[in-house]
């Protein structure tokens, strides 16, 4: 708790004038954390206001900071980004989403989008991308790296999609579907998936049934072992 009230401490004494676009960074991994914080306040018109390990502190994090881009890493501990993201859009005002990820893979990519986000960086990526990264989806303009933007289709109203269709049957699930298998997948009860969702057990449980019949596997033990071979249970 020291590290992130440090961290928010050190973004606002760092911040001078209106004009500098306030960052979190999200990401477990302290040294990625620590050299990210650097590089960008290095950056005239940047600041990092804060700084977490997880997702849980990232919400708590955007309520009070009110940053305007959130730098989230896509394979966090415990509570999934893509409902922490969907959450921290609900803060007004609501911040950019800007993902940092390892993973190119086109379910992340597409469950990024369906969680809001405005940008998809990889982390190998220079610095100096990440900074024109969070320049963009300050201003409103999506921001994907060059791998990931090959696979997006621009619609008529603006919005982006996957190009081409998942054939697996994940591809019929609902986002908050989804969600349950990921952390089914991770070993969680449906209590604890409750509390993690911030959702009722009943809504859980609903979703756990749609989920079997869905993908006609009526064993949990199978439901996780699914989600695994499909690769949902990384982020």
């Amino acid at each position: 708790m020291n590290e992130h009230r440090e961290s928010a401490r050190h973004g606002q004494a760092g911040a001078s004038g209106q004009n500098q676009l306030r960052v979190l960074l999200v990401d477990d991994h302290a040294l990625l954390r620590d050299a990210l914080r650097h590089r960008l306040d290095s950056e005239s018109d940047l600041t990092v206001v804060g700084t977490a390990s997880n997702a849980d502190d990232g919400v708590r994090l955007v309520r009070e900071l009110h940053p305007h881009v959130v730098v989230l890493d896509i394979d966090l501990p415990g509570r999934l980004c893509f409902d922490a993201a969907r959450e921290m859009l609900s803060v007004e005002p609501p911040p950019r989403i800007l993902y940092l990820s390892a993973f190119h893979h086109d379910r992340y990519i597409s469950d990024a989008l369906a969680s809001g986000a405005t940008g998809y960086i990889t982390k190998d990526e220079p610095a100096e991308q990440l900074a024109r990264a969070i320049r963009r989806v300050a201003a409103g303009q999506p921001f994907f790296s060059e791998r990931v933007r090959g696979r997006l289709v621009v619609e008529a109203d603006g919005s982006l999609r996957m190009d081409g269709g998942d054939s697996t049957r994940a591809a019929s699930l609902t986002p908050r579907e989804l969600e349950v298998l990921r952390y089914l997948a991770r070993g969680l009860a449906k209590k604890e998936i409750a509390k993690a969702m911030n959702r009722s057990y009943s809504t859980v449980d609903r979703h756990t049934e749609n989920l079997m019949a869905k993908l006609d596997i009526h064993d949990r033990v199978e439901l996780a072992r699914f989600a695994i071979r499909e690769g949902l249970a990384e982020a």
